[in-house]
């Protein structure tokens, strides 16, 4: 069996939240079209996600081992085991889907210490002494990333950016996943939008991405 691994991002419960009410129409949906799957679930507002600490890594990207790892305090000795289960259930997917709303023009920061603790040299990048390498590439992966806003962006903005979704486009194309889709629930506290419209136009993607994960392959960005 193929396994999705499903990660929201939001303290609030999924009945209030918006990235988690769109992300479970998806992985619904996906499931229902893609019966070889099975779903895993993290929630990082309800999960132990450590805090990168120098005393808990060689370099900045390996965790410590051997008499190193027998010197560290029992805290800290749970912390590496930790980042090592959350990385090898990381690399054990095929599918990830990550819901999350837009915090700042950007995402919440447990997010970003998710990806801090999974980023570990020799399972998901390979650091050499001329270049780092993705190691993400050794079998076929994809990537959805769900974002609710409040407003819709980049219309408030002069710029082409949303920040939470091109980082996770670049990373994770860095690390060798090429197939990205996103579904944008825009507008929640728009009077012109509001979440309901918002949440209905975001499950017209979502039939669009299930679609193309399905039956077509995505085109390689």
């Amino acid at each position: 069996m193929k396994k999705l691994l499903y990660i929201t991002v939001n303290s609030k419960p999924e009945e209030m939240s918006t990235s988690k009410t769109v992300g479970r129409k998806f992985v619904n949906h996906f499931l229902a079209k893609n019966t070889d799957y099975v779903v895993e679930e993290l929630d990082l507002y309800n999960e132990d996600i450590p805090e990168v600490n120098h005393k808990l890594f060689k370099n900045r990207a390996e965790t410590v081992s051997g008499a190193e790892y027998d010197a560290l305090s029992e805290e800290d000795k749970r912390a590496v085991d930790r980042i090592n289960v959350l990385c090898d259930q990381f690399l054990s997917a095929d599918t990830y889907v990550v819901a999350a709303p837009m915090w700042s023009v950007s995402f919440p920061a447990r997010l970003k210490r998710y990806v801090d603790c999974i980023v570990l040299n020799n399972k998901v990048i390979k650091i050499s002494q001329e270049e780092v390498t993705g190691l993400l590439n050794d079998k076929e992966r994809d990537m959805v990333y769900v974002q609710s806003s409040g407003g819709v962006y980049p219309k408030l903005f002069s710029g082409n950016f949303n920040h939470g979704v091109d980082y996770f486009h670049d990373i994770f194309k860095f690390l060798g996943i090429s197939k990205f889709e996103k579904i944008l629930v825009q507008g929640v506290d728009m009077e012109d939008v509001g979440k309901d419209e918002a949440i209905s136009r975001a499950y017209d993607d979502i039939d669009k991405v299930v679609e193309k994960l399905s039956r077509e392959p995505l085109l390689q960005i």
